[in-house]
This record gives C-alpha cells, sequence and structure tokens, in this order.
C-alpha cells in the first residue's frame, strides 16, 4: 500500500510538473508573436471632426467611423452601469479575465450544443478589437486573455471602462455611446435616461439585430434584460426599474447639418484642412475646428444668391417645360416634390409640379402632395429671349394654352397660401437658373467671413465661384485706379475728359476704339462723378496720365493676385481675380488704408483639446487713411447718386461700386459699411454673354440688398470715420473749383489737406461773367 502510495504521489507529481511545463510551453507558444500595447495606452481611435459654426452651432461633420470622444463623467450615470449590467457585471472584480463567466459560458453552449454564450470580459472586447482579429480559434482566445491581464495592469479600469464605451460598435454607423445617443435619442450621452441607456446597452451583442429602427420588438426585449440585470445586481431600486420599464421610447436622430445650410462654407474648409493636416487627421482625428460663419448671414446669403440667380435666369425669358410626361410618370413626378408646408413658401425654394390640365387664364397643377394653379399673371416673363432688346420690351403672354399643356413639368414657387387647409395653392412659374454666381460677406476689423457662397445649388456643383472662379471685375476694379490717382495728382474735383479715344496697337495691326457703357459722351467730367458713373473714357484717360504700372503696383499693394498685362485695359478690369480675392482688396477702404485677410478658420484642436492652430488678423498697410476715405467717401455718393442707387433702400451710410465685363459676361458689386463689406458675383461657369442690360446694377446688386435686408439691422447705425488731415469742401460740379450761390451743381467732396480748390468757380451775375468757357475748362482737363 505504502508503495503504491508512493508511486501515485509520484505520478500526481509529475502530471503536476509536466502540466506546469505544458502551461508554460503553451503560455510561451501564444505569447511570443502578440502585439504591444501602444495602439490602446495612446488610444487615438477614428473620431469625428466637428466643424463649428458663430455661437457653438455645427457647421458640419467630417468621419469614416461616426464617433464623438466623451470621457465617463461626460455619461449620464446610467451608461457604464447599464453596459457593465449587459455585458461584465464583475468588471472592478476580475483581473481582466473571468473564469466564472467563462465556466458558465461553456456549460450554457455545451448544453445548446452551439455557442449561445460568451464569456469574454470587458477588457477582452477591447483587445480583441483594438489588437487582434476577430477569428474564433483556441489560439486567439488564449492570446486575448493574456493580453487582458496584461492590460489591466497598465491602464485604470476607468480607462479600460472609458475606451470601451467609445470604440464599440452600436449599429446604425455609430460607434461609441456619444454617437449612438444622439442616433437614436437625440441628445448627448450626459443626457440619457436609464431607460433609454439600457437600450443602448443590449445593442453590443448584435448591433444589426437590436437595432431599434429596423427590430423595435427585439431590442425592447434586450432592453427589458438589461433593466432586469441591473435590478438584480442592486444598481438601480424597484422603483427605478418599474419607472424605466413604463418610459416610452421615442426613437429620434440628432440632425446632421452637414452639407446643408452653409455646405461651400464647409467644403471651404475641408479643403483648407487637408491641405494643411492631411486626410486622415480631417476623416479621422476627431478636430474640433472653429470659424467664424454666422448662419444667420449665410441662410440669408444663400437665399438671396439663390433668388437673384434665379430672377436673372427669367429675365432671358422662356426656354420650355423641363419636360412632358404621361400620366404613368405623374407619382415619380410628385414624389419629389414637398410632401410637408415645412419651407414651402420661401421664394428661393424652387419645386417641380405637374401639369394636370390648361385653360386660357391658368394651369392647374399638383406638387407633392398638394395641389396648385399657376395664373396666366404669373406666366408674364415668359416672354421670345432677344439678345437685342430689353426682355421688358416683348408682350405678356395672354393665353396660358400658348405657354403649358398637360404633361408638362415645371419649377414653381409658392405665391399665396391657400385660403382653406385642403385648398389650392396659387403658384410662380419659374425658371432653374444655368447662371451662376458667388458671394462673400466679411468683417472688415477682424477678417472674419461671416458667409461663404459658391454657388446656387453645392449638391448640382461644388465648384466654388467665390474662391475658385478667376473673372473680370470690369468697373469694380475703378475704385482702385482712382485710390492710385487720388495720391498722383489728382483730386476729387479734378476735371476728366470723357470724349471718344483711339489707341493704336501697331505690333498687331489693330484698333482700339474703348467705350463708355451707355454709349454717350459728357465732355469735361468732375473724377468725382467719372467714378460714380463709371465713366469708361475718364478711367483710361486717368490711367495713362498716372501709368499703368502705378495702377498696377496699386492693385498689389491692395492684396490682388493677378498677372496683370502692362496695358491700359487693366484699368478697365481686364485682370482675372476671385472674389473672395476682391473683398479681400477692398476692406483698404473701410478699415481706413490697411487690407486684411479673409479668414475662415479661426482654431483647430485635437480631440484631446490640443491646440493646433489659432487665427490671428493679417494686415497689410496699402494706402493712407486720407485715401482710403476719399474713397469711401465718393463709393457713397455712387450709392446716392450711381449704378449703386438699389442700396439706397437701407437707409445707411453705405459705399459701393458695380463692376460689368465686355458683353456682360460677368457682373459684379462690391458694397460696405465700416462694420460689414459684401460682394456678389454673377456669371455663366462658360464665357458666355447673359443678355444686354445684364449688369452689376441689374444682376448683381439686387442680390446683394435682399441678403443686408436680412442683417443689417444687427449693426448700429455708423458711418465712416473722418481721419486728421481731410477737409470737406463744396465744389461747382461742372468746373472743380468752389462752389459759388449760383451753382446749378454742387457736391460735398473730401480732399486732402492743402489740395483743395482755392478758386472760386464763375457766376453769371451783374458783372456779366458768365460760366468757364469750354476752351477754359480742356485747359484745366486731364
Amino acid at each position: 500500500m505504502k508503495k503504491f502510495l508512493k508511486i501515485f504521489g509520484i505520478v500526481v507529481l509529475v502530471c503536476f510538473l509536466l502540466g506546469i511545463g505544458g502551461a508554460i510551453a503553451v503560455y510561451q507558444w501564444a505569447a511570443k508573436d502578440l502585439p504591444g500595447f501602444k495602439n490602446i495606452t495612446d488610444y487615438n481611435p477614428p473620431l469625428v471632426t466637428t466643424v463649428y459654426a458663430k455661437d457653438n452651432q455645427v457647421l458640419g461633420y467630417f468621419y469614416k467611423e461616426k464617433r464623438f470622444l466623451v470621457t465617463l463623467d461626460q455619461m449620464s450615470e446610467w451608461v457604464p452601469k447599464a453596459f457593465l449590467a449587459a455585458e461584465d457585471a464583475s468588471f472592478y472584480q476580475h483581473d481582466g479575465v473571468d473564469m466564472t463567466a467563462i465556466v458558465r459560458a461553456f456549460k450554457a453552449n455545451l448544453m445548446a450544443g452551439r455557442t449561445k454564450q460568451g464569456g469574454s470580459t470587458i477588457t477582452q472586447q477591447v483587445i480583441k478589437r483594438l489588437l487582434l482579429t476577430s477569428e474564433r480559434s483556441y489560439e486567439r482566445k488564449l492570446k486575448e486573455a493574456i493580453l487582458a491581464f496584461r492590460l489591466e495592469n497598465y491602464l485604470t479600469k476607468e480607462e479600460i471602462l472609458t475606451i470601451y464605451l467609445n470604440h464599440i460598435f452600436l449599429g446604425a454607423h455609430s460607434y461609441g455611446v456619444e454617437a449612438a445617443s444622439r442616433t437614436y435619442f437625440a441628445k448627448h450621452a450626459k443626457d440619457l435616461t436609464i431607460a433609454q441607456a439600457a437600450m443602448i446597452a443590449g445593442l453590443p451583442q448584435a448591433p444589426t439585430r437590436y437595432n431599434p429602427y429596423q427590430n423595435f420588438d427585439l431590442a425592447r426585449q434586450r432592453q427589458e434584460y438589461v433593466l432586469g440585470q441591473m435590478r438584480r445586481l442592486g444598481w438601480i431600486t424597484d422603483a427605478q426599474y418599474e419607472e424605466a420599464m413604463a418610459e416610452p421610447i421615442e426613437l429620434k436622430s440628432m440632425d446632421d447639418p452637414s452639407w446643408q445650410t452653409g455646405a461651400y462654407y464647409l467644403e471651404e474648409v475641408r479643403r483648407w484642412l487637408i491641405d494643411q493636416y492631411g486626410e486622415d487627421a480631417v476623416y479621422n482625428g476627431g478636430l474640433t475646428v472653429t470659424t467664424p460663419c454666422d448662419l444667420k448671414h449665410q441662410a440669408a446669403a444663400e437665399k438671396a444668391l439663390r433668388r437673384g440667380l434665379i430672377d436673372s435666369a427669367k429675365r432671358r425669358g422662356w426656354l420650355g417645360p423641363e419636360g412632358h410626361f404621361t400620366p404613368a410618370d405623374e407619382p415619380a413626378v410628385l414624389a419629389e416634390g414637398p410632401q410637408s408646408t415645412e419651407g414651402i413658401t420661401d421664394k428661393d425654394r424652387l419645386m417641380k409640379a405637374f401639369v394636370t390640365s390648361v385653360s386660357q387664364d391658368k394651369a392647374t397643377v399638383k406638387f407633392g402632395r398638394f395641389r396648385g394653379e399657376i395664373p396666366v399673371k404669373a406666366m408674364w416673363w415668359v416672354r421670345e429671349p432677344d439678345p437685342k432688346k430689353s426682355h421688358e420690351d416683348a408682350p405678356d403672354p395672354t393665353d396660358a394654352r400658348k405657354v403649358l399643356k398637360k404633361g408638362d413639368v415645371v419649377w414653381v414657387t409658392v405665391a399665396e397660401a391657400p385660403k382653406k387647409e385642403d385648398g389650392v395653392w396659387m403658384l410662380d412659374l419659374e425658371r432653374e437658373p444655368k447662371v451662376e454666381g458667388g458671394l462673400v460677406s466679411m468683417k472688415p476689423d477682424t477678417g472674419e467671413v461671416l458667409a461663404l457662397v459658391g454657388g446656387y445649388s453645392f449638391g448640382k456643383s461644388q465648384f466654388n465661384r467665390a474662391t475658385q472662379a478667376k473673372r473680370q471685375p470690369g468697373s469694380a476694379f475703378k475704385p482702385i485706379v482712382y485710390s492710385a490717382a487720388i495720391d498722383n495728382g489728382f483730386t476729387a474735383a479734378s476735371i476728366v475728359l470723357d470724349a471718344p479715344i483711339v489707341y493704336a496697337n501697331d505690333a498687331e495691326g489693330k484698333l482700339w476704339r474703348p467705350e463708355n457703357y451707355e454709349g454717350s459722351f459728357e465732355g469735361p467730367t468732375l473724377l468725382r462723378t467719372a467714378l460714380v458713373k463709371s465713366k469708361n473714357l475718364c478711367t483710361i484717360r486717368v490711367a495713362q496720365r498716372i501709368g499703368i504700372r502705378t495702377i498696377i503696383d496699386r492693385a498689389r499693394a491692395m492684396g490682388l493676385e493677378s498677372d496683370f498685362p502692362p496695358d491700359l485695359s487693366v484699368s478697365l478690369g481686364s485682370s482675372v481675380v476671385t472674389l473672395m480675392n476682391l473683398c479681400e482688396a477692398y476692406t483698404t477702404f473701410p478699415r481706413g488704408g490697411s487690407y486684411i485677410k479673409p479668414r475662415t478658420v479661426l482654431s483647430v484642436k485635437s480631440a484631446w483639446g490640443e491646440e493646433l492652430f489659432s487665427s490671428k488678423p493679417e494686415t497689410v498697410d496699402a494706402i493712407s487713411p486720407q485715401t482710403a476715405y476719399i474713397m469711401a467717401t465718393l463709393m457713397k455718393q455712387v450709392v446716392q447718386y450711381g449704378t449703386g442707387w438699389r442700396a439706397r433702400v437701407l437707409g445707411r451710410p453705405l459705399a459701393g461700386k458695380t463692376g460689368t465685363s465686355n458683353m456682360e459676361q460677368d457682373a459684379w458689386y462690391m458694397g460696405y459699411a465700416p462694420y460689414l463689406l459684401t460682394g456678389v458675383y454673377v456669371g455663366f461657369d462658360e464665357l458666355t454673354p447673359m443678355g444686354k442690360w445684364e449688369t452689376g446694377s441689374r444682376a448683381a446688386s439686387p442680390i446683394w440688398v435682399d441678403y443686408r435686408k436680412q442683417v443689417e439691422d444687427d449693426y448700429p447705425y455708423e458711418d465712416f470715420t473722418q481721419p486728421p488731415g481731410i477737409v470737406m469742401v463744396r465744389v461747382d460740379g461742372k468746373t472743380g473749383k468752389l462752389a459759388t450761390p449760383s451753382s446749378s451743381e454742387e457736391y460735398f467732396l473730401p480732399f486732402k489737406v492743402g489740395s483743395e480748390p482755392t478758386e472760386t468757380a464763375p457766376s453769371s451775375g451783374a458783372n456779366g461773367e458768365g460760366p468757364a468757357s469750354d476752351d477754359d475748362l480742356f485747359k484745366q482737363t486731364f
């Protein structure tokens, strides 16, 4: 017996040693190629980059995985409890591996004859998701256990739990509890109730199967299980359990503002970020980006530009319906229309309508789920386009049947809501524009771009006409010419000859005969009037006098970036620029002599709050404060008496200048006050004439006015500050000399001290003196 016991003991000892040796061998085999911990200890998951507009409003998101990083103290207290109850109730008791759970899962799976239950801890799940593959093998499970044990000695429980709650996939393209909270309940993780936290905590086992949007009943069953676990563990009371069970679940996703209001602005920021930090950082880095975009300004600018482009297209006449369809096509057309009244009355919102019948005085249509009528009076603009005539010269249509027929699909906007809820909407016939445009609005004191619109529809074209299109500014360039003139011997009262002129190009054997837009000439003209009336021939004579090199140097000194050929056509705005760049140059005038670089990004921070970039205003001195004030005063008179007259409706001290390139290919309006500068551009993407009279005054300035009407009252009434070294003098409008009581035309103009006129204009009176003769005027005319 003793001998047997001795042999048995030896066998047991040998088996024990062999077991230890085998375990060591297995451990070494499994641990020989284990990955390191850097990916976890330096946790850097793919995160959403958030771009903020003014007042902490979200402009948009960039991401590949929709994940927002939050810490435990930024979550509702019920979130970690719900996940622990569902996934790993003994999380704070084990060292990374829960042997009790593994045995329990083994028994359950053995009895079920299949894999029914898992025994992985939250630590093991973190290891599996961040370091290992998802293959099912004993080797992978053993490696997972070893790494989990090691991780518990590297990180705290709170750090491991934070990683898990931020990394876990929770269905509906949502990663982490913050993204899931926004997706399922339209709230942040810190605001979740017990019931809501329990429903989200039930998702990790099978995110698609338990997605409440797809399988609400299954999601509800899983939620009840999690709540039961929380009560069993004593983490919620019976009363809290009953309250959570009775709480109705209302699914709602938080709106994603990306690529809606401010789409062109967001795209400009995206391109800048990628240029600075690379695509991976933008889409995975969780950056926090602040911009000066003001969503009120942005929405107003987009509406104004869309409406202005629609009106411009309508002035080119009717090109026929969008298409003609059979009744079988009607459902598809109506599906594209409005299904609710939200935003239906916006005048810039074009909607497709299906014509169901036409009589002489109206067309009856369906649009979306609504019915409407287009009266013949709403077809007033449906005229044959004639490029040689003003569009308004054509007769109005008097018979709707000559314009539309049953089955036509047309664009409409709402003119009047129905008298009854189930009544008929009164509609205007519209035309979708092919003409494009851009708008930039910025604060001249800080360079902050409040609104940026690059076209009619971002969905149709991502090309940004505000920052990428280079077009001829036409007369919008003239203030730069005249500012150089003020610094080179001219004053606001200098007399310039407005008369025909011909230049010969001997090299090309051509003659250049520049003309005024309206085709008339006024002879000797005040410099002030030449700018106010945008006289091309006066501007050329000014440029000839001071030299084209002086003008090019001035343009570059004011920040304009263009290839300026050394010929006189530059003075008429023949060199191409972007709208954003022209706005930058124009800030010289309201700023009192220095221009400021536009800013669309104010700051960039990493996912952990580290500041990566902070924008500071960048200014460059360009002209004197006195010249800037003189130009601002003269451009105020462009608004009061010249081509910028539409802006008078705002009742503010506003300065501005229109611009129109050859053959009406480009139309501009640049306008500003001390507190806000706005530029508008309109034109086809291809170099195509827009039609006679589609000038800066007619095509661009109404957009400017429409936008500014919506925001102007947010600013106090403010005029331009007169700097030292300026004297205001009343001058005679014909001679440029000091005005007299008999002057028939006079202006109150600014001069640099010492440059003001001292001679009194001749007057007709008892002494028999008459007005100055033409010869006298020509002697002082440039």
